[in-house]
């Protein structure tokens, strides 16, 4: 075949680099060509570089879980974090919910936590299982503290529901269950207190199933129940788990027990059947008759949570310290890391377009604060980043405001407790100081206008009249009040300008009753708490006929002027 003059041409052009290499004395030498090959040399080691640094921070990226514990109050959240930071070594002690030995959970800080034996605000760690890191928020179980569930689930990729194998589905449970579908978080079901009398895991999943219509099933079966929960048996990887140990923490692995086999083989097979109705790949293989791996069926099942299409259900008893490690391994196995979830932004400079974030440390820093305290140094602002880096010493933007700020002190946060860190990246959960702002504010790096579509804030449903009883309190009173209002958006305070009192609202009895008793403990402050008064007023409903004589003094003693009125008509004498 003849080569034409131009594809010649191209040829001998595309092959020139190689004969320079080969031909030495053929490279022009002038400085501007060696500064040019300079030039080149620097930009592909940049990319290089780059594409290195890329890899790395997806590797990482991907080995992050951002994930929340919620549930119906008094289900077991507390203590099963409490469970979750020990055996991932972030505390050295199990201590229990109440303070019973003068300590109390590692995630209730606050006094009256303690002594309620509740959860009042949510409380931020992090921990690393199996070169995994996991960044929790333990929220609360009661109805009057929604709001700390609602702006934890606004910023989380996954979360843990946990269930009563008591109680079953209760009325919290499917609140919270609503929050999760509304944000799109992925979940996985955890089923506690398997050791308790009347445990009952399968009346549980088909209440979840009936109730919050779950499109779940069962990836363990229990060894025995109540006083006789020994163990699990994996569907997946078909192995029995025993738990030894004064707290739980060697886990031996064995065969399926003989007296199992039989319902083993029964739930295995409806896991894969619920799994194959939402995942194709494992249904062509389920069809067909083909055995299924664990391998297949882990991918399969992770897919299917990632897309909010299934749900696994995990079995234990945290109280007992049974089940908690292979819940850990099911959070890494099937819950997104920060990649895996869409985010979006509203760009400001575009009538608010929606814009997927990218998620990762190359974009410009897009950050939300979700959530404030006041701090022993001041303001402390939780911020979920989206997207870039943010450093110490750096300025940041306030979108919603249009201030610059400096960030003069950048935290992780462990319960109450905070480690200094120089920067931190996208997917990660920090906290900084001395950031003026309010709940639901967005932070970039100024080069983009971005803000982050706000959180759902319910609206009060209780009020009660305060007041301080000493008078010279007045202004320790009305900073506490500013501070809670501006910590808690379901908080709301008010001045009647009929009554003159002042009004405090919230979500319930218990949510005011504890910012009444926080006043007085933080801010050494007694309180008088009542019903507000309401102004009593009458109005003309109907039409009246009467007769009446009336009698007034014009003169003096002896000067009467009487009107006498009969009816309509009236006469003065």
């Amino acid at each position: 075949m003849a080569m034409t003059r131009r594809s010649a041409s191209h040829l001998l052009s595309a092959f020139r680099p190689f004969s320079l290499l080969l031909q030495p004395h053929l490279v022009d030498s002038s400085p501007a060509a060696a500064s040019a090959r300079r030039a080149m040399s620097s930009a592909s080691a940049l990319r290089a570089r780059d594409e290195k640094d890329v890899a790395r921070w997806r590797e990482s990226m991907g080995r992050m879980r951002n994930i929340g514990i919620s549930a119906h109050i008094d289900s077991g959240k507390t203590t099963l974090t409490e469970r979750v930071l020990y055996y991932t070594g972030r505390i050295h002690e199990i201590h229990e919910v109440r303070g019973r030995d003068g300590v109390g959970a590692k995630m209730d800080s606050m006094d009256l936590e303690r002594e309620k034996g509740i959860t009042i605000q949510s409380a931020a760690t992090y921990c690393t299982w199996k070169d995994y890191q996991i960044n929790i928020i333990d929220t609360p179980g009661h109805v009057d503290f929604t709001i700390e569930v609602e702006r934890a689930l606004r910023v989380l990729d996954g979360a843990i529901l946990v269930l009563c194998s008591v109680g079953g589905v209760q009325s919290q449970s499917i609140t919270v269950d609503r929050q999760m579908r509304r944000y799109e978080i992925p979940r996985v079901a955890f089923i506690n207190k398997l050791d308790r009398m009347g445990a009952d895991p399968w009346k549980v999943l088909n209440q979840a199933r009936s109730k919050l219509r779950h499109h779940n099933a069962a990836v363990q079966v229990p060894i025995g129940l109540e006083e006789e929960f020994e163990g699990l048996v994996d569907l997946v990887e078909m192995k029995a788990y025993k738990f030894e140990g004064s707290s739980g923490q060697n886990v031996t692995a064995s065969d399926v027990p003989l007296n199992m086999e039989d319902l083993v083989t029964e739930k295995r097979r409806e896991l894969i059947e619920v799994v194959s109705e939402v995942d194709d790949q494992l249904a062509e293989a389920f069809l067909n008759d083909e055995p299924i791996t664990a391998n297949q069926l882990k991918a399969a099942i992770r897919r299917a949570t990632v897309a909010r299409k299934f749900i696994p259900v995990y079995m234990g008893s945290a109280f007992k310290n049974k089940g908690v490690q292979p819940l850990l391994d099911g959070v890494l196995d099937y819950l997104p890391c920060p990649l895996e979830v869409y985010n979006y932004a509203l760009d400001q400079n575009k009538s608010e377009e929606k814009v997927l974030l990218a998620g990762t440390p190359a974009e410009p820093l897009v950050a939300l604060a979700f959530k404030l305290e006041e701090g022993r140094f001041g303001q402390l602002t939780y911020l979920r980043i989206y997207d870039g880096v943010i450093r110490k010493g750096d300025f940041i933007y306030n979108v919603n405001t249009g201030k610059k700020i400096k960030v003069p002190r950048l935290v992780r946060m462990h319960s109450n407790e905070m480690e200094d860190i120089q920067e931190a990246y996208a997917g990660q959960i920090v906290a900084v100081f001395g950031v003026d702002c309010a709940s639901g504010d967005t932070f970039t790096d100024g080069t983009v206008k971005y803000t982050m579509t706000s959180m759902n804030v319910p609206e009060p449903v209780m009020s009660l009249a305060v007041s301080p009883i000493s008078k010279d309190s007045g202004g320790q009173f009305s900073k506490a009040l500013n501070r809670f209002q501006k910590e808690d958006p379901t908080f709301r305070v008010g001045l009647d300008a009929e009554s003159g009192q002042t009004i405090i609202s919230g979500m319930g009895e218990l949510h005011l009753d504890i910012y009444v008793e926080r006043i007085k403990r933080e801010y050494k402050v007694d309180a008088k708490v009542g019903k507000p008064r309401v102004n009593f007023r009458e109005t003309i409903t109907q039409r009246a006929e009467f007769d009446y004589l009336h009698k007034k003094q014009s003169g003096g003693q002896v000067c009467f002027k009487m009107v006498i009125v009969f009816g309509s008509s009236s006469f003065v004498l």
